[in-house]
């Protein structure tokens, strides 16, 4: 008598290559829709569920794991963040949750300097002006920018996707400067050339561009709130491409439209994909619709850490990339 298969329920779809592999291995119930679940349906998965795959759309909260039965036992989140997850009800009720760590650095960090040099070389502008078919020709003054070699850069989190940032930033020109919770080792920092500031404040009042690489915690919510981005220098840019939530997203808007900072690139919202109407009329601005990891090679290797951790929990083992409270 063959074992039966784990019963995993995907929340959205995923590369063709992921799901096919996933319907080789499990009993496995896929996305056909891709709008995202409601409340109601996320419980209602949770209960016919071993696993669950959500992602960073679907958040799960203390009251709907307290609603979701008892056959739930992995969480396989098909992401790095897992700040949409209550991870601690979850193991207090014998839920794993595990994630996706590192598949995707090199893509965010790639988004990233190319918002940064999108709002620093106003390259939206002069695109809307070619798309419009308004463009009278080359003029000495016309949509200048600002060179980004000799610009300071401050790495608000150094981890992966700050120190592949600071990797491409430094071919650029720029000088790496960063707040982390702790400092990195001698070794990193000379790599890099990069100055630590154990204060904040002084490197946000310091920088030519901020960019935001940390994770969203309690700690880090509103991180970049109105002081703080009053701090900064008219003339700098802010970059965020981590969660929306660790900038106060109405400030930064008022700032900008008074011209207190020059421009923001931004992939990430405060709000998920609610945008505030008047940051989306600002020129000085450039939106992206969360892109930071939309490649096919990170997209697809994420869906094989899933699988992965996934089979690791079915034969009995600790999933790989298990998340544990307190740590992320």
């Amino acid at each position: 008598m063959p074992a039966q298969r784990l019963s995993v329920v995907v929340t959205r779809r995923l590369p063709e290559a992921v799901e096919t592999r996933m319907k080789e291995l499990f009993d496995v119930e896929l996305s056909e829709s891709d709008a995202k679940m409601s409340r109601e349906e996320l419980v209602a998965a949770m209960r016919r569920a071993d696993v669950l795959v959500p992602c960073v759309t679907d958040r799960i909260d203390q009251a709907m794991l307290g609603a979701a039965g008892d056959r739930l036992k992995l969480i396989a989140n098909y992401g790095a963040g897992v700040d949409h997850i209550d991870i601690q009800t979850a193991r207090q009720r014998g839920i794993l949750v595990s994630n996706t760590p590192g598949v995707v650095t090199e893509d965010t960090a790639d988004m990233t300097m190319a918002l940064l040099l999108a709002v620093t070389r106003r390259i939206p502008e002069g695109l809307a002006v070619m798309q419009a078919g308004t463009w009278q020709g080359w003029a000495p003054t016309a949509f200048m920018g600002g060179r980004v070699g000799g610009r300071r850069l401050g790495i608000l989190g150094m981890g992966r996707i700050g120190q592949a940032l600071a990797r491409r930033a430094r071919a650029f020109g720029m000088q790496i400067h960063y707040h982390n919770r702790r400092r990195l080792h001698p070794e990193i920092e000379e790599e890099f050339e990069a100055t630590y500031w154990e204060s904040l404040d002084q490197m946000v009042s310091r920088m030519d561009v901020i960019s935001v690489n940390c994770p969203h915690t309690p700690a880090t919510f509103h991180l970049m709130n109105a002081r703080r981005l009053k701090l900064m220098k008219r003339g700098a840019v802010i970059v965020n491409t981590s969660r929306g939530e660790v900038i106060d997203e109405n400030a930064l808007t008022r700032m900008l439209r008074a011209g207190e900072i020059a421009g923001a690139g931004l992939d990430v919202f405060e709000h998920g994909h609610e945008i505030n109407p008047r940051l989306r009329a600002l020129t000085n601005v450039v939106l992206l619709p969360h892109m930071g990891s939309a490649t096919v090679e990170g997209r697809t290797e994420m869906g094989e850490k899933v699988i992965i951790n996934i089979k690791t929990f079915d034969d009995g083992h600790r999933p790989p990339d298990l998340v544990v409270p307190g740590m992320m």
